[in-house]
């Protein structure tokens, strides 16, 4: 009994850690020199699921402040030295969640350890995929991804806080 408490207590704790942190990765260019750059536009990106409206305007803004943090200004014009395009993707995971919640049978008594409860619920795993490309060579020079940035269900405040906190990561 004292070693399903334990595993279970362990369980937790990486359902907890699991659920809080966002992943994020990233390949570029080696030989690419971004000081060259100095605009982007935004483009779409073929076949990629689209988003409401008001989370493609949360997504873009953030994404506008973090590279203008870098020097980096938006045009509309196709002269841009870099395309901009993102994709995003909402999925779902059950996560279970068992603690034990020391109430029972101790040593003191000759019993176990206490009892273990478990839950259930379901994380939204939303991920954010950002690409640039080099308008001038044709070719895509960045590509990052950070998971765990869109949940449907959080409140409007969360979300934006969740993008910008993502965005800042990605970048």
């Amino acid at each position: 009994m004292k070693r399903l408490s334990i595993l279970a207590l362990i369980l937790f704790f990486l359902g907890v850690s699991g659920a809080v942190a966002q992943d994020v990765t990233y390949n570029f260019g080696q030989s690419t020199d971004f000081s060259k750059f100095k605009t982007y536009k935004w483009v779409s990106i073929k076949n990629a699921d689209p988003v409401d409206d008001i989370t493609a305007r949360q997504i873009t803004a953030a994404i506008d402040a973090e590279l203008a943090k870098k020097g980096l200004t938006k045009t509309n014009a196709d002269n841009a030295d870099l395309y901009m395009g993102y994709q995003t993707a909402i999925g779902s995971r059950k996560q279970w969640n068992a603690y034990n919640t020391g109430w029972g049978y101790g040593p003191r008594w000759g019993g176990g350890t206490g009892m273990v409860t478990a839950t259930s619920e379901t994380i939204y795993t939303g991920q954010l995929d950002l690409d640039m490309y080099d308008a001038a060579n044709k070719r895509l020079v960045w590509k990052s991804a950070v998971s765990k940035t869109l949940d449907p269900n959080a409140k409007p405040d969360k979300r934006q806080k969740n993008i910008a906190k993502s965005v800042e990561k990605l970048l």
